[in-house]
């Protein structure tokens, strides 16, 4: 894993996979992660992601991008141990990444956030992309702050 990394860079990565089409929020947020920490993380990973778009599995529930970047967060902050109590510092870091989205848009329901808008394209569209590199960059801060990594940007 890499001790430095660019955090605008992330963002930008992720924003660029889903401007593409190469991937949805979700997917785009844990493929940007994994290639720029560098990490050892399976690509199934990435396929964990799949199912979070358009608010888990198209239902519009909570928006994809916020689910991207708290599976990211687990990643490295998550048990794999049943009992293991550092799932409450994962827990709160979690909080901290959805409150953060809340914050800035009001609520984290995709419904909400597309209401009138034809999916998959134009307004919803730049919508998603705004928010799955708001998401990648704020959970690429929390991880560079809790590992006490390098953020170059600055």
């Amino acid at each position: 894993m890499k001790n430095t990394v660019s955090v605008k860079k992330i963002k930008s990565d992720a924003e660029e996979l889903f401007r593409k089409g190469d991937f949805y929020c979700s997917e785009a947020i844990v493929s940007s992660i994994k290639s720029n920490f560098e990490i050892d993380m399976p690509d199934e990973m990435i396929a964990m992601a799949s199912g979070f778009p358009i608010g888990i599995g198209k239902s519009k529930c909570v928006c994809g991008a916020v689910s991207g970047g708290v599976l990211s967060i687990g990643y490295f902050f998550g048990r794999t141990k049943g009992g293991d109590p550092k799932v409450q510092n994962t827990l709160k870091l979690a909080n901290e990444l959805q409150e953060s989205f809340r914050s800035n848009h009001g609520c984290l329901c995709c419904h909400v956030h597309t209401k009138g808008f034809d999916m998959a394209s134009g307004e919803h569209k730049k919508q998603c992309i705004s928010f799955t590199g708001e998401v990648a960059e704020k959970a690429a801060e929390i991880i560079v702050r809790e590992l006490k990594l390098t953020n170059i940007d600055g």
